[in-house]
């Protein structure tokens, strides 16, 4: 019997020739990562530990990216630590604030590679499976464990299989796929289980989509999600992606479930659940306070080109607030050399520094009670950016755009001429 991409990885990483769903194995990391929420806790309790010193600090990633700039003084205490800390422990990698959001930092430098097992004190890790890694958010106890062995135990997950076919119809991207897939098989489909991105249309998909997908994938249980390491990954990897990891053709699937793509229309998730999903047309003309366009799901110069051809010649409604956080100081960089930025402001729009912005409700862009956003970020839970009483809806980069112009949730393939309040 063959194996999947997860049992593949976790067979390598624990030595091992193969591996079976449900058996527990303990396998050597390859990467590390803890941002700012986290770090300095783990930090601490490392030294309360006796543990003087990280297993590599070549494998070992720390990222300041939530609270960026620091929001108060409490948050600038919480930086310094940090920053004592990575010194102390000579720690190679690290990305102060404003540098941008870890999961992107992992990807586009190229620290993510095809076949590492990664883990990060963050949910969605699970984004390095764009790269055919394999990538899992953890606890601080076992991150605290991971930083001072290298190692971490794991239960081999099932893996299910989506196998996407046809072409992405126009303005439809990755994140209409994730947001359908959620709605249509709901947020337990994937529970301690691997997913697979398969197919015809995974393959043809550009990195900035399965990006998206696989950031995603934890919102609907996953323990991992993974596209196969291919071409694509090659280029976006700098022609370094020498060895293309795919699993193999015997492979065994708890589930396959077949998704067609041409006919996808654009998604949005309401109030207040991820998998609470229906296509634009439900909530259309659903007013609006603020948009919001970034976070480690949508925050790619993809995303922002997208929104910039629809406002460019554009005016933000005078009532709603667009906000725009680039995911990473690479990408703010590009947009502006490409003009995208300009456009973005003319057209009204407030630009963040590279960072998670207000997706988690720490920094920035917080909502009142009784108001309304709609953003391309990964989740919609009551207080998750600010007020309990506000209501998130997610969509993509260019449902987000068409409804800040319009005022209200918009489709996008449409002609915005704004909408009654």
């Amino acid at each position: 019997m063959g194996l999947t991409l997860a049992e593949k990885i976790l067979a390598r990483a624990s030595g091992r020739d193969a591996v079976a769903p449900g058996e527990f194995v303990v396998a050597e990391i390859d990467l590390a990562m803890a941002h700012d929420i986290f770090a300095a806790q783990v930090f601490s309790e490392l030294r309360s530990a006796g543990v003087e010193k990280v297993w590599d600090p070549s494998r070992v990633a720390i990222v300041i990216d939530h609270l960026v700039p620091a929001p108060s003084a409490q948050a600038a205490e919480l930086h310094r630590r940090i920053r004592e800390e990575v010194d102390a422990l000579g720690i190679e990698y690290f990305s102060d604030a404003g540098g941008g959001i870890c999961h992107q930092l992992l990807a586009e430098g190229g620290r993510s590679r095809p076949g590492m097992l990664i883990v990060g004190t963050d949910s969605h890790t699970t984004t390095q499976g764009a790269v055919g890694a394999a990538g899992t958010g953890i606890g601080t106890s076992d991150m605290v464990y991971t930083l001072a062995t290298g190692r971490l135990w794991f239960r081999v997950p099932e893996t299910i299989r989506f196998e996407m076919t046809g072409a992405l119809p126009d303005m439809i991207t990755g994140k209409d796929v994730v947001l359908f897939i959620a709605g249509g098989f709901g947020s337990d489909v994937a529970q301690y289980r691997a997913i697979e991105f398969a197919g015809p249309a995974a393959a043809g998909m550009g990195m900035a989509d399965r990006l998206t997908i696989c950031n995603m994938a934890v919102e609907i249980g996953a323990k991992f999600g993974m596209f196969a390491a291919d071409a694509a990954t090659s280029v976006y990897l700098g022609g370094s992606a020498d060895e293309f990891l795919a699993p193999d053709a015997d492979a065994a699937y708890a589930a396959v479930h077949p998704i067609a793509l041409s006919k996808l229309e654009p998604q949005v998730a309401v109030p207040h659940a991820v998998d609470r999903v229906v296509p634009v047309g439900e909530v259309e003309g659903t007013a609006i306070h603020q948009a919001f366009i970034g976070s480690c799901t949508n925050g790619r110069l993809e995303d922002l080109e997208v929104a910039a051809d629809l406002l460019r010649g554009a005016q933000v409604h005078p009532k709603v607030r667009l906000l725009v956080a680039p995911a990473s100081r690479r990408i703010h960089r590009e947009a502006e050399r490409r003009g995208l930025i300009g456009v973005l402001v003319e057209a009204g729009a407030t630009i963040l520094p590279p960072g998670c912005g207000p997706c988690f409700g720490g920094h920035g862009g917080l909502l009142a009670p009784g108001e309304r956003c709609i953003g391309t970020h990964n989740r919609n839970f009551p207080g998750r950016m600010g007020s309990p009483q506000a209501e998130i809806y997610l969509a993509s980069p260019a449902t987000v755009a068409a409804s800040a112009i319009a005022g209200c949730i918009a489709d996008p393939r449409k002609v915005v001429s704004g909408c009654a309040r």
